[in-house]
This record gives structure tokens, sequence and C-alpha cells, in this order.
């Protein structure tokens, strides 16, 4: 009778890599989506390369890729007038940056800042920094660069990579090729850059990937469009309740009364003399 075979190191160390080649064909395949942070499948949301910023409503963090707001790069909104709400939806991102005591700058406002009001978000005034831009120059040359000192800082701010979040209220009908290099200074930017524009540029792209349309939705309300994203389109707008800044008496003057109902008048509201608006620092 035979014996047992007994193999040798040499023979055992050659059958190694044909066992682990035949258990990796074995394996399935991974999916394509897991190789790359940029790639994802049509039905699908994007990845971020970075940590999203969590916007603060769980209903819009659903529908934002990364589960919030990006970072390094624009993030474009389109409201037909300011004053809609749009800074109570930035304001739990603003503030958890702010917390971290992080710089927050803002671009051209197109009013004074209320200071109460900011506090009353949460926001820590200490943190803030605000830039408004001085068009001087004039012809030929201020029809080619609106603005072009504003956005001279504003590429300057997103490429030092120093700033925490960054909202810019931009001058309407902005090139494209101004836009691209945004983006590409937002790639050395570590947090959220918000871009405040008109609704019209809706008509125009943009290399910013991520934009929302925002529209009033009654009091304390927004609605929310995403009109661009990396994943699917959106199949409706979303409502979100904001935080309440009117008294109960207030909403039942900018509430509807239902038939037969008599809404009381509200009483005027005392002078507020202790409200200062933020200075502002511009360029010279």
């Amino acid at each position: 009778m035979l014996g047992p075979v007994v193999a040798s190191p040499s023979t055992a160390a050659a059958a190694a890599p044909r066992r682990a080649a035949a258990t990796q064909r074995e394996r399935p395949p991974a999916p394509l989506e897991t190789l790359h942070p940029a790639l994802w499948r049509a039905h699908q949301l994007g990845r971020s390369r970075d940590q999203a910023l969590a916007s603060g409503f769980a209903a819009l963090d659903l529908e934002l890729p990364g589960g919030g707001w990006p970072r390094r790069a624009l993030s474009e909104l389109l409201l037909p007038h300011p004053g809609i709400g749009e800074l109570r939806l930035l304001a739990p991102a603003l503030r958890e940056v702010a917390a971290a005591g992080r710089v927050l700058m803002l671009f051209d406002p197109p009013a004074s800042l209320c200071a109460p009001g900011w506090a009353q978000l949460g926001i820590d005034l200490q943190q803030l920094v605000i830039v408004q831009g001085k068009a001087r120059v004039r012809g030929r040359a201020r029809e080619l660069l609106p603005h072009a000192d504003l956005l001279w800082a504003l590429e300057q701010a997103l490429k030092s990579g120093h700033v925490g979040a960054v909202l810019a209220w931009l001058p309407a009908r902005l090139k494209t090729d101004v836009l691209r290099r945004l983006q590409l200074a937002a790639q050395s930017h570590d947090g959220p850059a918000f871009l405040l524009r008109e609704p019209t540029a809706q008509q125009r792209p943009s290399p910013a990937p991520l934009r929302l349309s925002l529209q009033p939705a009654g009091a304390d309300a927004l609605s929310v469009r995403v009109l661009k994203r990396r994943g699917p389109a959106q199949l409706q707008p979303l409502v979100l309740r904001l935080p309440a800044v009117l008294p109960p008496l207030l909403h039942q003057r900018t509430d509807p009364p239902a038939d037969g109902q008599r809404v009381a008048p509200a009483r005027p509201m005392a002078p507020i003399s202790s409200l200062q608006p933020l200075r502002a620092a511009g360029r010279h």
C-alpha cells in the first residue's frame, strides 16, 4: 500500500497564491460607487469627500448629498429678495462653525445687520467679519468687472483656508468664468460657502455643485427646491418650518383668517433704541 503524500514546503508555498486568487474570484465585486467619492449611481445621492455640515433640518439633510451642506464647494441659494428666511435657514450651520471658534465672513450684505438678531440666532458676534465692496472702476472696465474688489476679496478668503464659513451676496448676471474661479478657490476652503443670487440665475449655467431655490411659504416657513445636486432630481419642494421670530399675535395678522373669524389688532411695538447695526469693514 502507498503511504500518505507529504507536500514539500516549496509545493505548499506555490499553492498559497492559487488558493488566494480562487478565494478572491469567489467574492462578489465591490460596488463601483465605493471606488471613489466622486462616483455615484443615477438613483443615488452623491457622497462627499469631506464630512458635510448638518443643516439643522433633518428633512433637508436627506435631500443633500453627504447629508448636509458641502465643504470645499459652492452652494448657491436663489431667492426673489432678501429677508425671506434665508439666514434662519443657514443659522444652525453658522452657529456650529462659530462655536468652533472659526470666522464667519459676510460679503456685501444687502442691509445693515442687526446685532441682537444675530445673537438671538445663537451666533457669536465676535466671529463675524463683514466686507462691503466699493465699485470704484468706471467706464468699460466697470461693465467687464462688476464689483471687482468684492470678488477679489471673496476669492482670496476662499483660497486662504482660514475662514469657517462664507456668505456672499453676488451682483446680478455674474459671468460663468468668475463663478468657475470661485469654485476652484472653494476647494481650499474647509467649510461651507454660500452664494446668494437672483432667481433668474437659474437660466444660466453654474459650476456650483449645489443650487437651491428658496421661496417664502408663509410666516416662519420656507419652500426649498433643489435645482442641482449630485444625484437624482428632486420630486417635490420641501416646506421647512423656521424658528419663529414673530410673536403669536402677529402671526394672526400674517395668516389669513378663517370664515367669520375676527383677528384682533396687534399692539404697536415700542421702538427699540438699543439696537445698533454691526460695523462693517470695507476695502479702501
